[in-house]
């Protein structure tokens, strides 16, 4: 760039203008470049467990025996599941607090009891 250099402002002045414009395309450049691994370093990375089927049989049983619960138990169940606050379960299927506590107490020793007879 220095032949287009015409001498309207210090050299100095100059050379930091396009100092910084090379600076802002080569970052620019790398922003539009997709960042990629060699896919042989990836699988050094990646861990191999063996299948065990016994979690997914533990959850099936689980959803087997929510099956064979009333309505509002069910309803219980999968807020309770879904992390809410039995305050929120409570407003949710219309009653109280204490009553949302004591119902799902009962239907955890109902659930215990079907999954282990």
């Amino acid at each position: 760039a220095y032949p287009k250099f015409r001498g309207e402002s210090k050299f100095s002045t100059w050379m930091y203008r396009v100092a910084l414009n090379t600076a802002i395309t080569l970052y620019r450049k790398s922003k539009r470049s997709i960042k990629t691994q060699d896919f042989d370093s990836v699988i050094f990375r990646i861990k191999t467990d063996e299948y065990d089927a016994t979690e997914e049989q533990q959850l099936q049983l689980m959803y087997k025996a929510v099956r064979q619960l009333g309505d509002i138990e069910k309803a219980l169940v999968f807020l309770y599941l879904e992390d809410k606050d039995y305050r929120e379960i409570s407003e949710t299927l219309g009653i109280s607090e204490v009553n949302a506590r004591v119902k799902m107490n009962r239907v955890k020793n109902k659930l215990r009891t079907i999954l282990n007879p």
